[in-house]
């Protein structure tokens, strides 16, 4: 049940982080605080949406 999904930030909408998520016990969007190296701090990194 685990997935690869790409965080992308808020700030700058760059995909910079791959991580595991596991569907069955995280079925919403993941959101998690991250460093994005574009904008050199830490932000908000969502899990992209699939198109």
């Amino acid at each position: 049940m685990r997935i690869n999904v790409l965080l992308r930030c808020t700030v700058c909408e760059e995909e910079n982080y791959l991580t595991p998520k596991n569907k069955r016990n995280n079925p919403d969007r993941l959101e998690l605080k991250k460093y994005c190296p574009r904008c050199r701090k830490q932000t908000v990194h969502r899990e992209k949406t699939k198109r």
